[in-house]
């Protein structure tokens, strides 16, 4: 069995599969394993780059239940959010909380809308059934092929809030968290929406260190079972016969074999690798003309010490009433909207050390520098960098006033960084954007048409820590049976 791409999703694939009896090796391009799992460290201090928080990680609840089954709940250490108010969403001037707790999110936020208290409770009611109804993000066995209802999938997430309340202001608010998931109005599907705003609302978590902890943990794993992982080990094609794949060819001409083939790589990216016959040119070209979510601009800063209060919840900024225009942002007034996040580096922190302060950014901005190489991008593109963090840095301090005289150093990422180091199209946040108007045009399956080559990752089921997770549990379905693994998870606890 070979893996290529040691991303979340092809870790837990390995897992799974070495766990039970198969000879794994994973293949990682880079020299750190993990894909959006990977840290860095600058000036002294260790910076996550994709995965900043986590949901539903109280006992019994389905995250938890996970981490249980692949050991990570006692190597991974966690610090919780606020309960009172996880997530902060400042809308044009006002700020709302949303709360842990299904009876709690209903009462903060009825503080400020109290006309609208019978609108949030059906928004909750609405937004639990749809997780409800979704069997792997229950763990129930399944005897059919339907992981969401189509209902879900054929409305948009902006159609589904208006149609819990009329507030335009409400509507906006409830959308807030926007930049987990990029939502695009009248296409990105409601159960986007709804499958993670449940998954936080039940309960939030930073990771203490870094989330390199859940690859390096996964890692170990499946090495004690047998298998691989490999680093510095970049696929450069996919070798075929006329039926099936029969092994990959890496960039230092080592071929490695295998009987079957498991891809955690976007798929735009994996087919480039494939020259056979079986993966027809229609195939080829509706994947390659699907549109992907928008990427982003992240500064990542280092606080003078005992400088800044930790800040135990995540703070979502829009200059404008309306979130959905945020990803359609006007260059000349950027930045419309941020993410700003404090990093935990130890429990029950005081002050920070550092924190991400990330916007959105369309990858036109970047794409007169694509053909470059990392650290060879020359002056202009430094200046474009700093002149940009320097926007972002100005905002915050608006809504934090002081702020920029805390700051000891700071950092800067691009969409050309995201892409050279997730190997995503474009360097998209969360891969390919699912349109509730194409349903079955931008679903990608796990299965291929060459008969042993699956694929995995966040474009397989859905983005974000749970929903690779299970698109895992998908793909090692095709060799283990669906319903095993569920009951594996069970016998786990």
């Amino acid at each position: 069995m070979v893996i290529v791409g040691s991303g979340l999703g092809g870790l837990v694939c390995g897992y799974m599969l070495s766990k039970n009896g198969y000879d794994v090796t994973v293949l990682e391009k880079n020299a750190q394993i993990g894909g959006c799992l990977q840290t860095f460290r600058r000036g002294g201090v260790k910076f996550d780059t994709g995965m900043h928080y986590i949901g539903s990680m109280l006992k019994n609840q389905i995250l938890r239940r996970f981490f249980d089954y692949f050991g990570l709940t006692r190597t991974v250490p966690l610090q919780q959010l606020d309960t009172g108010g996880y997530d902060v969403i400042s809308l044009a001037g006002e700020t709302f909380r949303f709360a842990n707790g299904y009876d709690q999110f209903v009462d903060t936020l009825a503080q400020q809308f109290p006309n609208n208290v019978s609108d949030i409770r059906n928004y909750i009611s609405r937004v639990r059934e749809i997780a409800d109804a979704s069997p792997l993000y229950n763990l129930r066995k399944i005897n059919n092929n339907i992981f969401i209802e189509a209902d879900y999938i054929k409305t948009s997430i902006n159609e589904f809030i208006a149609s819990s309340t009329s507030n335009p202001k409400l509507q906006n608010v409830l959308a807030g968290n926007l930049p987990l998931y990029a939502g695009v109005k009248d296409k990105t599907p409601t159960y986007v929406h709804a499958l993670i705003h449940n998954f936080y609302i039940q309960s939030a978590f930073r990771i203490i260190g870094g989330s390199d902890t859940i690859a390096q943990s996964l890692a170990k794993s499946i090495e004690n079972f047998g298998g691989r992982v490999r680093t510095n080990a970049e696929v450069d094609k996919v070798l075929c016969d006329d039926t099936h794949a029969t092994a990959v060819r890496l960039t230092s001409g080592e071929v490695v074999e295998g009987d079957y083939f498991v891809s955690n790589v976007h798929p735009q990216a994996f087919l480039g690798k494939i020259d056979s016959h079986i993966i027809r040119k229609a195939y080829r070209e509706r994947i390659s003309r699907l549109e992907n979510t928008i990427s982003n601009f992240t500064v990542y800063i280092k606080f003078k010490e005992n400088a800044t209060p930790y800040l135990n919840c995540n703070y979502y900024l829009y200059e404008q009433p309306d979130v959905w225009k945020s990803n359609n942002y006007d260059i000349g007034k950027w930045p419309q909207s941020y993410l700003y996040m404090h990093q935990c580096h130890q429990k029950n922190p005081v002050y920070a050390q550092s924190a991400e302060l990330i916007g959105y950014m369309r990858y036109d901005e970047v794409r007169r520098w694509e053909d470059t190489r990392v650290g060879q991008r020359g002056q202009e593109y430094l200046d474009f960098k700093q002149q940009k963090a320097e926007r972002l840095l100005s905002s915050l301090e608006q809504s934090f006033p002081g702020i920029r005289g805390c700051i000891e150093s700071y950092y800067t990422s691009s969409p050309l960084t995201y892409q050279d180091y997730t190997a995503t199209h474009e360097g998209s946040m969360y891969g390919i954007i699912r349109d509730k108007n194409f349903p079955s045009q931008t679903y990608i399956s796990q299965r291929t048409k060459i008969p042993n080559l699956y694929m995995t990752g966040q474009n397989i089921n859905s983005h974000g820590i749970l929903g690779v997770t299970i698109g895992g549990v998908i793909t090692c379905a095709e060799f283990l049976g669906i319903n095993k693994i569920i009951q594996e998870i069970y016998d786990n606890e």
